[in-house]
């Protein structure tokens, strides 16, 4: 099934709502997380093809850290959070859970990676299940580091049938002089991208 949407303003402030209000949920966790105020901001939120996602996180064969989560309840899907590696250094810093051979992570980092990525999804979900009256829930998350390309396309074969975009919200995280990127991607299934946009307020007109 293919769907596709174009969104007028309107629709794309609602798209931004839903980021803002994740982010005000991920930044008071992760507070308490890092034990240090955080603050976050959402500098893109918009329906982004597919084919855009690797390059959104600097192209197929850059390295990153994919955490990846399936969605359920009311709503079905998955969702992915892919940090740079740079990013992810600065929060292992943050947790002093420094030191890592290129790709190579201890156990124990990639744990903390997870749970970072597991707060952030959660917020983000949080605040869709608020905003359309949705009861959803998360699977426990899986990580791993390769090229963007790699794991998107694990992530996606386990995702099954989905529809032709997906929900892109572009994060950063300030704390201190410290800033962290991350890309968060809601990948609905098709029945399911129909039933969240008419929750929050708008058909398909295409």
């Amino acid at each position: 099934m293919s769907v596709f949407y174009n969104l007028d303003d309107r629709q794309q402030d609602i798209l931004r709502e839903v980021g803002n209000v994740g982010a005000g949920h991920a930044a008071t966790a992760l507070s308490v997380l890092l034990q240090e105020s955080v603050q976050m901001s959402v500098t893109a939120a918009r329906l982004c093809p597919f084919d855009e996602i690797a390059d959104i996180a600097g192209g197929p064969e850059a390295p990153v850290v994919g955490i990846f989560l399936q969605i359920g309840g009311q709503m079905n899907g998955s969702m992915f959070l892919l940090l740079p590696m740079q990013s992810a250094e600065h929060l292992l810093h943050q947790l002093n859970l420094t030191g890592h051979e290129g790709l190579l992570f201890e156990e124990l980092q990639l744990s903390a990676l997870a749970e970072v990525g597991n707060i952030l999804s959660g917020s983000y979900v949080t605040a869709i299940s608020e905003l359309a009256s949705l009861q959803i829930t998360l699977s426990v998350p899986s990580i791993a580091v390769d090229m963007a390309g790699a794991i998107l396309d694990i992530g996606l074969a386990f995702s099954g049938d989905i529809a032709d975009q997906a929900i892109l919200i572009n994060t950063q995280i300030w704390q201190g002089q410290m800033n962290i990127d991350g890309h968060f991607f809601l990948l609905p299934h098709p029945q399911s991208m129909v039933k969240l946009f008419s929750a929050l307020g708008w058909d398909n007109d295409v």
